[in-house]
């Protein structure tokens, strides 16, 4: 059986909100990450159409997590908490995504970016 808002099987209404959420919003950023940078790594050679269109396919699936998250998300977290919550699953996934499969340099800054993200997360969720 699945619920009505969601579309999910209903076995996941036991799990909290922001967990669920949390979940496919994580899911959803490695297909975005992917989508939106792994063309840089993989289709140099390949016309720039090419790797549009490619990202474009792999975007889909990003969708496919993306809008439920945020319909089960509202259910109990304003907007700019899903925004900031969205915002720091994508550095979470971006740091591990550019230092391990994009072979960038594991920098200082990826700290300072955290912290500020955490800055963020304390105005937007505190009461």
């Amino acid at each position: 059986m699945t619920t009505l808002l969601t579309g999910f099987p209903a076995a996941f209404s036991g799990i909290p909100v922001w967990v669920q959420t949390a979940a496919l919003l994580t899911a959803s950023n490695v297909f975005m990450t992917f989508a939106w940078y792994g063309h840089l790594k993989t289709m140099q050679s390949k016309a720039w159409l090419v790797a549009a269109v490619v990202s474009w396919g792999i975007a889909l699936f990003e969708y496919l997590l993306q809008v439920p998250a945020n319909r089960i998300g509202a259910t109990a977290l304003s907007l700019p908490q899903l925004k900031i919550m969205q915002e720091v699953i994508t550095l979470l996934v971006f740091v591990p995504f550019a230092v391990l499969y994009m072979k960038q340099p594991l920098k200082l800054d990826y700290l300072w970016a955290a912290l500020c993200m955490l800055g963020a997360v304390y105005f937007i969720f505190r009461s």
